[in-house]
């Protein structure tokens, strides 16, 4: 890992602890802390999760307004809007970690697990996207969620050469995450 990647990650690990332990302290979340920000942003990384309610990378990983570029769909599915909105981290931003996150408890993990196999109804983008993953293993349905920002990082990588390049030339780290509501932290997979 590239050594500002490897601080960055440091640095939003030591803030999930405090998160987790109760004693947040980010300074960077009030009026003040916008409006210095109003015409300009240098996020330290891009967090790619779940538009669940419960997952707010920004109170999980202790940090304020700036420090992140945060980019947010049901079970992150890896379509053009969040593709592109990556790209625009990783290019214009220049951010040197993409952190892919899963979670505990995931909707659309139990909702794919459910149907699988069959053709779904209703929200087909999100579902068929897990079923790719689902292998009838006896996987719970976190244990999908896990394995899930494998394939995400993968479709990343794929799907972009603006990532690609990136990632070749050493600028840019994309580690896999995962959250438990339970606890609060946040665990890098490996």
């Amino acid at each position: 890992m590239n050594e500002k990647a490897q601080k960055v990650l440091e640095l939003l690990i030591e803030g999930n602890n405090r998160f987790a332990q109760g004693c947040p302290k980010s300074q960077n979340r009030d009026v003040e802390s916008l409006k210095k920000l109003q015409n300009s942003q240098s996020p330290m990384a891009c967090v790619v999760t779940c538009s669940d309610s419960r997952v707010i990378p920004e109170f999980v990983f202790d940090v304020g307004f700036g420090e992140l570029f945060t980019v947010r769909g049901a079970g992150a599915v890896i379509g053009p809007n969040i593709l592109e909105s990556v790209e625009y981290a990783v290019d214009h931003l220049k951010v040197p970690l993409i952190i892919v996150m899963s979670h505990e408890c995931c909707g659309v993990m139990k909702t794919a697990v459910t149907k699988y196999p069959e053709e779904p109804q209703k929200f087909k983008v999100l579902i068929k996207s897990v079923y790719e993953i689902i292998d009838r293993n006896n996987k719970t349905y976190d244990e999908i969620a896990e394995d899930y920002t494998l394939v995400k990082k993968r479709k990343l990588l794929k799907r972009s050469e603006i990532l690609r390049n990136a990632y070749a030339a050493g600028e840019l780290e994309i580690v896999r995450a995962y959250l438990n509501f339970s606890t609060g932290r946040v665990t890098v997979i490996e």
